[in-house]
């Protein structure tokens, strides 16, 4: 008989630390939530049944001090830690450390999150099971002659990219080998900054990719599901900024060999909890294994959304050593779900991040539309974390109409205060590529000047203004501050379709 969880002390902060607690307490499960000095008035720090102050200092001292936030667990008597995404999710020294301390760690084995999180020993380990990757070299030889020797086996362009991390750093495009040794000395140089080690790998660049995920979960009963796919191939510097399922790109014959493919790695390792595995797909319609993510991925309402499964209570059920509760028959993919990332950044200045302090969070009220955020008004954001403010997903019937519910959802959905991306996101949802489901790897730069920020012409100016007069003098405007329905004055909102429903 599987003992049940009771208490989960959230590892993690913002907006993932309210989304576990969301389940727990649907779960009749208490919580414990962590927070900094600088944290206290932020919505995730109390929201929990008990919470505990870590103090200030840099992370390693707080969010990334695994044996603080063990002794916190054992004194709170917390049964089971969930690391949520970032931070300590994919340290198999922590789930180790978790283990032995007679915790449940939320997630997969350490030994799974070794193998899988090394981006060398995961290629062959996948080659061993006989799923595609992508041509490359993964050895130790480390050598800049030998290396050159590879990629010229391999043919231009070629990927260097750091093994032991990810998010972008540690990863140059080399077009032509007079540019390989500088390359090669760069991503050396910021691979051991960022992850301590400068070992590189070499794979064939794909020109025109996609990125797809399958989002897998597997229970410790030898059963291993796939919740279908994921299309996040909108990035800017290697983030996500755009996350929609079903792909665009994906027919029902290839989802299923992508799909099979996800299996095979999770039952050939023998996995458990939820995972992700990350392919590239290229236009031929060839696909390669990229990576795994041993954790529950940022993304992960999308699937939501078209599955209408709740991912952190499969999870938690995994991690109670129970069965997880259908077949895969039963796991249907239903309409379309789109979601975008809220950053507090500036994309019409290099995307530099933005900090201040939030005077006013909109709400929205578009049907089927979800928003995931981590903040109040009047919190501050600050350099010390993340700039994610928050997540915005839709979900309709096709893929058209959930990037309309969307867009409209956008125009509510203001952070007041700061500089954010927003209407950024706003321009890659009405762009005609983009409905065209033309979106590769490279979209943002392929059209960054479509995508730049474009003034109002004189004549939308005079049409808005004229607008906006004509309401006045036909009595809809008055100056008592109230006004009805949904509709306001301000002829910006005119300009921009603002509330145009």
């Amino acid at each position: 008989m599987t003992k049940k969880i009771t208490k989960i002390l959230i590892a993690n902060r913002g907006e993932i630390a309210l989304r576990v607690i969301q389940t727990a307490k649907e779960m009749g499960i208490k919580t414990v939530t962590l927070y900094t000095d600088e944290e206290v008035t932020l919505p995730h720090s109390h929201a929990g049944d008990e919470s505990f102050n870590l103090g200030s200092g840099p992370l390693k001292d707080t969010y990334l001090n695994q044996d603080k936030i063990i002794d916190i667990a054992k004194k709170l008597g917390a049964d089971a830690i969930h690391p949520g995404y970032g931070f300590l999710s994919e340290k198999s020294s922590f789930a180790k450390k978790v283990r032995d301390a007679g915790i449940k760690f939320i997630g997969p084995a350490p030994e799974a999150i070794d193998m899988m999180g090394d981006k060398k020993t995961s290629k062959i380990k996948i080659q061993e099971l006989g799923v595609p990757s992508i041509p490359g070299y993964h050895g130790d030889n480390q050598e800049i002659e030998f290396l050159v020797k590879e990629a010229k086996k391999i043919g231009l362009p070629v990927l260097i990219k750091a093994s032991a991390g990810g998010g972008g750093k540690g990863m140059r495009i080399v077009y032509e080998e007079s540019e390989f040794q500088s390359a090669l000395e760069g991503a050396k140089r910021e691979a051991l900054n960022a992850f301590g080690d400068d070992t590189v790998l070499l794979e064939k660049y794909i020109t025109s990719p996609r990125h797809i995920e399958i989002q897998v979960m597997s229970d410790q009963h030898g059963n291993h599901f796939h919740l279908f796919e994921r299309e996040c191939s909108i990035q800017r510097r290697y983030q996500k900024i755009v996350e929609e399922s079903p792909s665009p790109a994906v027919s029902p014959e290839l989802r299923a060999k992508m799909t099979a493919a996800a299996i095979k790695i999770t039952s050939g390792i023998n996995y458990e909890g939820a995972g992700t595995i990350e392919l590239i797909l290229d236009t031929d319609g060839s696909f390669y294994f990229l990576e795994m993510n041993t954790r529950l991925q940022v993304e992960h309402p999308v699937t939501e959304m078209v599955t209408g499964l709740d991912l952190v209570r499969l999870q938690i059920i995994v991690a109670q050593g129970d069965k997880l509760p259908f077949s895969q028959a039963d796991v249907k993919q239903r309409g379309h779900a789109i979601e975008v990332r809220l950053y507090a950044e500036d994309p019409d200045n290099s995307f530099l991040p933005s900090i201040g302090t939030i005077k006013k969070i909109g709400k929205t009220t578009v049907r089927d539309t979800r928003l995931d955020c981590g903040y109040v008004d009047g919190n501050a954001v600050t350099i010390s974390f993340d700039p994610m403010l928050a997540k915005l997903i839709s979900w309709g019937e096709t893929r058209e109409i959930a990037a309309q519910k969307l867009n409209l959802a956008l125009n509510d959905v203001l952070f007041l205060g700061l500089k954010t991306n927003r209407d950024y996101l706003k321009r890659i949802l009405t762009l005609p590529e983009f409905h065209e489901g033309k979106t590769y790897t490279h979209f943002v730069k392929t059209y960054e000047e479509k995508l730049q920020k474009r003034q109002p012409t004189k004549e939308q100016i005079a049409m808005a203004v004229a607008a906006f007069l004509l309401k006045k003098d036909s009595g809809t405007n008055n100056n008592s501050g109230t006004h009805s329905g949904s509709k306001t004055n301000s002829i910006w909102e005119s300009l921009s379709g603002f509330r145009n429903v």
